[in-house]
């Protein structure tokens, strides 16, 4: 399970979608409190994924082989094949050009509330739901799987983290070097997108396939 957290985990914070997006929240006005409301939401919404899973659990993982095991699995095993076929689609359709996406023109006006709000839009529910599923063998009468679980939430949060606190403590360096992240972002969002999902969807179709032959 720590393994799988780790990969899903990263694989989140590496999207381009919402890093970009809290790149230019952050080069707003009112910036910082904007990218935090972003960065709260966002962690908000991972934990309380996880929050459903374990109270649907109990905070015990199912038996082995049982009904809710194998749901699980197969339920990972779904979304790995559909992240596939998702990155295989935009790998073969023609390659668009990807500008600044049409809200970019009024962030400035844009709200604490629009901010958290557009972390919720821009969250990958696939991955996100990948995380949840896996997080049905969590043991929370374990430390381990406590910890898993919350360096889990963080990892997906990492590149957020970082981002607002390199603006927090270097502002002027971080303008220039955010924005020219941006747009290296936008210049490769496509590769991005495919590769994430194509690795991530192979990793979890063959650790669903090894645990069911299992």
């Amino acid at each position: 399970m720590v393994l799988d957290l780790i990969v899903i985990g990263t694989a989140i914070s590496l999207g381009p979608l919402h890093n970009s997006a809290f790149i230019l929240l952050l080069s707003s006005r009112r910036g910082f409190r904007k990218g935090m409301a972003f960065l709260l939401s966002w962690l908000v919404n991972i934990v309380a994924v996880i929050a459903c899973v374990v109270l649907l659990t109990g905070g015990k993982p199912p038996e082995h082989n049982s009904t809710p095991s194998t749901v699980a699995i197969v339920a990972k095993l779904v979304i790995g094949v559909a992240l596939v076929v998702y990155g295989a689609h935009r790998r073969r359709r023609p390659p668009r050009p990807h500008g600044p996406p049409r809200w970019a023109a009024r962030i400035d006006d844009a709200s604490l509330v629009t901010a958290a709000a557009l972390a919720w839009l821009l969250q990958p529910w696939g991955l996100v739901g990948v995380g949840a599923a896996t997080a049905v063998d969590a043991d929370l009468s374990t430390l381990d799987d406590w910890l898993a679980l919350s360096g889990y939430c963080l990892l997906a949060t990492l590149s957020l983290i970082v981002m607002e606190m390199y603006a927090v403590w270097a502002p002027e360096a971080a303008h220039a070097r955010l924005n020219a992240l941006r747009s290296w972002l936008q210049r490769h969002q496509e590769q991005l997108i495919v590769t994430l999902s194509l690795l991530v969807g192979l990793w979890v179709m063959g650790r669903s396939i090894y645990e069911l032959v299992a």
